[in-house]
């Protein structure tokens, strides 16, 4: 069951309207009493359907939750489509500056503020959720990956696991690693963290900057699965192939 409805982040686009979608389990239906974990999401308009997404292909979540009755909530928001990079800056903590992209005003922190000050107590005060740290969990993929990262690291108080597919981590790489060492992460924390082998061409060192980051997660003590994905591109179709391996790690031996 999903439920699709338009929202405003005045904090970054002001009355500009964006899709969110809910996605609920059936099981809500023979049982009103039951209560989920939630898994925030961020490119929303890329998770559910095709006819949203950004180049006609989605993660097809809404086939994946139905076919294995996972009991998860899942809620996803679009992002900024602004062409002067909205997207770049909502989804990067850092400021940055590229001769393919020019200067991008990181704005992840405006971004995750919102998350856990606005759309977090929305969904806990309209949906079934089980609202503590323990069960709720974010995920996204390239600069959502990124931002999947930071919220885990950044606001560890609100999201005790995460899955960053195919995270930029290109974007500042000395910021990311500062990040990484001087978060404060509790000892609980859950990391579902890949990147795609044809990937590795698309930036320079991209391979190291994984491995860096992948051993730096491991030394703060970060229950990490890690994986390479063979043959895995930077596309939709490429991390709907993953849905499998990430919600495993979300889910493994929760209450």
């Amino acid at each position: 069951m999903l439920n699709t409805w338009k929202l405003a982040i005045p904090e970054l686009t002001g009355d500009e309207p964006r899709r969110a979608y809910v996605y609920l389990p059936d099981s809500i239906l023979a049982d009103p009493d039951l209560r989920y974990p939630v898994l925030y999401m961020f490119d929303g308009h890329n998770v559910f359907y095709d006819e949203d997404a950004t180049y006609g292909k989605s993660w097809g979540m809404l086939e994946y939750l139905d076919y294995t009755q996972t009991q998860i909530i899942v809620a996803a928001v679009e992002c900024n489509h602004d062409p002067d990079n909205g997207r770049l800056s909502e989804y990067s903590p850092f400021s940055f500056n590229t001769r393919e992209t020019g200067y991008v005003r990181g704005q992840g922190k405006k971004t995750m503020d919102w998350f856990v000050h606005t759309f977090k107590p929305e969904i806990d005060e309209n949906y079934p959720t089980l609202p503590d740290r323990k069960h709720t969990f974010i995920a996204g993929s390239s600069m959502g990956g990124l931002m999947s990262l930071y919220a885990l690291m950044r606001y560890n108080r609100w999201f005790s696991r995460a899955a960053a597919l195919s995270p930029s981590l290109w974007v500042a790489e000395e910021k990311v690693e500062q990040m990484i060492r001087t978060a404060r992460i509790r000892s609980d924390t859950v990391l579902y963290m890949d990147y795609g082998s044809r990937e590795f061409g698309n930036h320079s060192d991209m391979r190291r900057r994984f491995g860096d980051a992948a051993a730096l997660l491991m030394e703060r003590g970060v229950k990490l699965t890690c994986r390479i994905v063979p043959g895995g591109t930077h596309s939709e179709e490429s991390w709907e192939r993953q849905l499998p391996f990430f919600m495993e790690t979300l889910l493994y031996e929760l209450d």
